[in-house]
């Protein structure tokens, strides 16, 4: 029986393997192993590439939210109490990042249809203590509009972007990693530019905040041994920047594959048990995860697994179901608690190749409950 991979990272990297090869014996001749022009010269890159004032290499996405929220504390535009917004069928990092500064989050619906938080349900969730948006642009679909940007002028809240699933999606004219205030990025190695470890980054048109993070990345100083803050050790890795150097350039190309995948399997499939998702093609989905829902999920799984397609589920439990977090698991969820019963994620990768995917789109269509 032929086997669908859901992903395979030696696949995925392959076709940049001399390159990369090229890029880590570059830095490891270099002798420089933190920061240095790799990162500086990434950073660049990045910024270019969104549309963006500055960029700034952070450890890893997480740490770029953390990084974000900590700095915006340190230039006293939040304390300590206040509270975001966040969407309560995000990854949990977006809503660690919160709370690991003494924020509070507020969880708010996303729109079934997108997965994305509901712009039309914010206003009534801000008090007078709230003071950002956390748009998370999930599965590689832009979570912006101008209601959304609208409230936040009217209420003068910062807007931060949990870019790290949707690097080079569009709306309009902008660029995700441009919309809002700060954006975070992730690199972990699945995403769809990867590098072969953990990273991340920032973006932003505002420089104090950029240089603020810059200090707080590396122990709070911004110059050797002279630390304006209590920091961290947040940087990003020579190695790991030059890896991104040589995929960057890529972005498109590897979202435009990503997006012929999807467009077989919103032809394809027609098993009408299976709700597909929100299909577009003008550059606001970059298809980081496809998701489909089905109330039959377990057995669903189990029929694909059974002719040879692997799955997966992005995410089983929303945020405030976590055991971390278990004061909040009164909250009244029941958008998020549902798409956490039926969502599962097809494979659509370069693992895949449109053939595969009109095979999968067959399978899919002799399911039945």
């Amino acid at each position: 029986m032929k086997k669908f991979p859901f992903l395979n990272l030696a696949t995925i990297n392959a076709p940049y393997m001399d390159a990369l090869t090229d890029a880590t014996n570059r830095v490891i001749r270099s002798g420089y192993y933190i920061g240095g022009k790799e990162v500086e010269s990434f950073e660049q890159e990045l910024a270019q590439s969104c549309g963006a004032k500055e960029a700034v290499g952070v450890s890893n996405g997480l740490d770029a939210l953390r990084l974000i929220f900590r700095a915006y504390i340190e230039m006293g535009i939040m304390h300590p109490g206040d509270e975001v917004i966040v969407p309560s069928n995000t990854y949990i990092a977006s809503v660690l990042a919160v709370t690991d500064n003494h924020l509070t989050p507020v969880f708010v619906e996303p729109d079934p249809r997108t997965h994305n938080l509901d712009s039309s349900l914010i206003e009534q969730a801000i008090t007078q203590r709230t003071r950002a948006i956390l748009p998370v642009h999930l599965y590689g679909r832009v979570c912006w509009d101008e209601r959304l940007a609208e409230i936040a002028h009217l209420h003068n809240l910062k807007v931060v972007e949990d870019n790290a699933q949707a690097i080079g999606a569009t709306y309009s004219n902008l660029t995700t990693g441009a919309l809002g205030d700060a954006a975070a990025f992730s690199f972990y190695p699945t995403k769809n530019i990867g590098a072969l470890g953990d990273a991340g980054a920032v973006t932003t048109n505002d420089v104090v905040l950029a240089n603020a993070i810059r200090a707080l990345r590396n122990y709070g100083s911004d110059r050797q041994y002279h630390n304006i803050y209590a920091g961290l050790n947040c940087r990003l890795d020579p190695i790991q920047a030059a890896i991104l150097r040589v995929k960057l350039p890529h972005t498109k190309a590897e979202n435009e594959y990503r997006a012929s995948i999807a467009s077989v399997y919103e032809s394809q499939i027609s098993n009408q048990e299976i709700i597909k998702p929100l299909y577009t093609t003008d550059g606001s989905m970059v298809w980081h995860q496809y998701i489909v829902r089905t109330s039959f999920r377990d057995q669903f799984r189990n029929y694909m697994t059974a002719n040879g397609v692997e799955t997966a589920i992005h995410y089983p439990t929303p945020p405030h179901l976590q055991p971390c977090y278990e004061r909040y698991a009164g909250h009244w969820l029941p958008i998020a608690e549902r798409l956490a019963r039926e969502v599962v994620s097809l494979p659509i990768t370069r693992c895949t190749s449109p053939s595969d995917a009109a095979e999968i789109a067959d399978i899919i269509n002799y399911f039945k409950p």
